[in-house]
């Protein structure tokens, strides 16, 4: 049959009435092309199992599969930092079935941060949803003089250095935000790496640092307990788990790098069929806006996002400059 020879009218009215029996459904199979999900669909978290990032992605593949009718499967494949997992997450087949749940360090900053990085951020992978924000805590040790980030920026002035801050690894959120005040104010002060929070957050109560940023999920015990003092938070917005405690912002604070905070996205491989991300895009945003799916989040001490693809890729490259030079003043890099 020639199509060009039909009028375009009744051919869309043929289209239609095809639609309505269920048969162009049949006609599309017929093509090659299977409508998607058609099978189960694996969400790859860059790091090990039991983490913040990983309970959200399994309680988010959770009602994903219930809407999407396949599995949604949670794959841990930690390694280098998130960088094995995240490399691995996007060279997968574009096909919609492989996506990537993760953090903004490997999503956004590992460029910045490595000399060589196996994959580009920029160009490799689809965003899909900003699924939460993921401000710290600013903390220090019960016995130091101050009660709020103002006196501890005032007390940093008056003990040039003096002061150690820790973080969990170079080029963590922790590092980049202390060597920021260490440079604003010239303050000269000591930075001590650490293989992760827990280590860190007991030298803190110890006493042999004096100060740290750190997540809720892990300083929680501690504010709780008495044996750290939360200062502020970091971020536009207060965290509902901690709805007293100030920002560094309200607190009269206005750096840049205070007002950014670190998120958990989701992403897929860079030529994953836009159809595809649109779709879970609409479905995760429905997802996180579920109450019980957002009082999870904020249980973790995360703000819940929900964006749409769009919204996201407009915040990443709003925050990009922002972290670049943060790192850049740091001076850290990875190999």
């Amino acid at each position: 049959m020639n199509f060009n020879h039909i009028p375009r009218r009744r051919m869309l009215q043929g289209l239609a009435a095809l639609g309505s029996t269920g048969l162009l459904g049949s006609a599309l199979a017929q093509t090659g092309k299977e409508a998607w999900p058609s099978k189960p669909i694996k969400l790859i978290v860059p790091y090990q199992a039991g983490g913040a990032t990983d309970i959200t992605a399994r309680t988010l593949g959770e009602k994903l599969s219930a809407r999407l009718g396949q599995p949604v499967l949670v794959e841990n494949r930690g390694g280098a930092g998130g960088v094995t997992g995240t490399d691995q997450a996007l060279k997968s087949p574009a096909d919609g079935y492989t996506l990537l749940v993760s953090l903004g360090t490997t999503m956004l900053i590992n460029q910045y941060l490595y000399e060589r990085l196996p994959y580009q951020p920029e160009k490799d992978q689809a965003l899909i949803t900003q699924i939460a924000l993921a401000p710290v805590v600013l903390l220090v040790h019960p016995q130091l003089p101050v009660n709020n980030a103002s006196e501890l920026m005032a007390y940093i002035d008056r003990n040039k250095g003096k002061i150690a801050y820790g973080s969990w690894g170079m080029g963590s959120y922790a590092h980049l935000a202390g060597a920021w005040l260490s440079d604003k104010h010239k303050a000269d002060m000591n930075h001590v790496a650490y293989r992760g929070e827990a280590p860190m957050l007991q030298d803190l109560v110890g006493g042999q640092l004096q100060m740290a940023f750190a997540s809720l999920q892990s300083a929680r015990p501690y504010i709780d307990s008495g044996r750290l003092k939360p200062l502020a938070v970091t971020g536009t917005q207060r965290m509902d788990a901690l709805p007293k405690l100030a920002t560094m912002t309200e607190q009269g604070i206005k750096d840049e790098v205070f007002q950014v905070t670190g998120w958990l996205g989701m992403s897929a491989p860079a030529k994953t069929p836009p159809e595809v991300v649109a779709r879970l895009g609409a479905e995760l945003k429905a997802i996180i806006a579920m109450p019980d799916v957002r009082e999870r989040i904020q249980q973790m001490g995360f703000i819940p996002v929900g964006s749409s693809p769009e919204q996201f890729a407009v915040q990443f490259k709003k925050d990009a400059p922002v972290w670049e030079r943060v790192v850049k003043v740091s001076g850290a890099k990875l190999d």
